[in-house]
């Protein structure tokens, strides 16, 4: 859906629809680590010969709400307005792009000619990496190595780790002390598939960033794996 929108998107600017425009409609914010919610303003203008009816905005996102000009729809030629986006930061981190569709009266019900990005560079605190490890079904069940790094200049231990799998296996070992850690994770059988939620408790002084999750999967070879076997 997120690709069919984008095709859209750039067949109408090729196309130089007339009518209301964004002067900016991609916006970069740099928030700080500890703020819960980021408002960004997109101003617009009719610049078509017509009036002009915002039918629909859609967030595509729970964490985005949008407000048009205090309600206000409808602009005659020459008019302006404003798109006023907020992000509810959740426990988002690094560059987090958020995207608001937005419909014309014109438009058709599944393309929208508009729209309005908020793209929010959010400090990471606790760097995970790899997000997700994972075995085939019926491959051995080796220790793999989750990454978890503190930002530079921040002292931020590990204080727990918990599966909502028994299927998984977990070991936290410290590298340095308050910066570097590493989490093995170890299936304890890959005879099946199986999917556990790994959760990463910190001491980090900004509540949200304190829990991070990580996936540990048994999945059944992907094709590229299957044919990779002799």
């Amino acid at each position: 859906m997120k690709f069919a929108l984008g095709i859209w998107f750039a067949l109408a600017v090729c196309a130089g629809a007339a009518g209301l425009e964004f002067s900016q409609p991609v916006k970069d914010v740099h928030a700080p680590a500890d703020v819960a919610t980021v408002t960004e303003s997109f101003e617009f203008k009719n610049l078509g010969e017509k009036p002009v009816t915002i039918t629909k905005a859609d967030p595509t996102c729970s964490c985005l709400k949008v407000e048009i000009s205090g309600g206000k729809l409808k602009y005659a030629p020459g008019e302006s307005g404003v798109v006023r986006v907020t992000f509810e930061m959740g426990n988002f981190s690094g560059i987090v792009d958020k995207m608001v569709a937005i419909w014309l009266d014109d438009d058709p019900p599944d393309k929208p000619s508009r729209s309005v990005t908020v793209r929010v560079h959010i400090p990471v605190l606790v760097a995970i990496e790899p997000k997700t490890v994972k075995w085939d079904i019926g491959a051995p069940a080796t220790p793999q190595i989750i990454q978890i790094r503190m930002a530079e200049g921040q002292a931020i231990h590990v204080t727990g780790v918990k599966s909502s799998s028994d299927l998984f296996v977990t070991e936290i070992k410290t590298l340095e002390e308050g910066k570097k850690y590493d989490l093995l994770v170890t299936p304890k059988q890959t005879t099946g598939p199986g999917l556990g939620v790994i959760r990463i408790e910190t001491d980090c002084g900004v509540a949200r960033h304190r829990t991070q999750q990580a996936f540990g999967v048994v999945r059944k070879p992907t094709a590229n794996t299957a044919e990779s076997k002799p």
